[in-house]
């Protein structure tokens, strides 16, 4: 879909459709609760996106998904501690995890696109939680320590933070993502 240096329309229109899903699943995903976190199926369009429109395009998808995070109310606990902290590591979460996504892609995608789907597919949801659990080591750490109840601080993030989660997201990107990038792939030969 990504033709020379500026961006087709169909790739607008993709990215365009793109974000408007990351805002819905956002907000719909708010509901849906592994924990005391909402799961985060916005992560499938921006990898969608990082192998149909390219990696600024999953890097917006990214910084969309981090506005959403934080007016979906998903972050308020953090806000109420630390609001630059928060505003960081929410939005600094959201936009790695796309252009990790999408530069992963990039690299593999001249040797096998579905390949480079799947670890596309891997990468974003361990770059989001691995930015967020440094975001939480650098911004909340005190606030983690009370939150463990005086046990390991370390395990309560891995393991209370985001453990069920992550491999929640981990295990959809992985079935669902090469999924739809492939049926968008059966489409544009036609």
């Amino acid at each position: 879909m990504k033709q020379g240096k500026r961006m087709s329309t169909e790739t607008i229109v993709l990215g365009a459709v793109l974000t408007a899903l990351v805002i819905v699943l956002q907000l719909a995903g708010a509901f849906i609760r592994f924990g005391p976190f909402s799961i985060s199926l916005v992560l499938i369009p921006i990898v969608i996106g990082a192998a149909t429109c390219g990696v600024w395009v999953s890097s917006w998808l990214g910084f969309v998904f981090g506005i959403a995070v934080l007016l979906s109310g998903d972050a308020a606990a953090f806000l109420a501690i630390d609001v630059p902290g928060t505003i960081i590591t929410v939005l600094a979460k959201g936009i790695g995890c796309g252009f990790a996504a999408g530069f992963v892609y990039n690299l593999l995608k001249n040797k096998n696109t579905y390949v480079a789907t799947i670890v596309a597919a891997i990468v974003c949801p361990i770059a989001n939680t691995g930015i967020f659990l440094i975001g939480c080591a650098i911004f909340f750490l005190d606030t983690l320590a009370v939150w463990s109840g005086g046990g390991n601080v370390l395990y309560y993030m891995i393991f209370g933070l985001v453990g069920a989660n992550f491999l929640f997201e981990l295990g959809s990107n992985i079935l669902l993502s090469p999924v739809v990038v492939r049926l968008l792939n059966i489409k544009n030969k036609k």
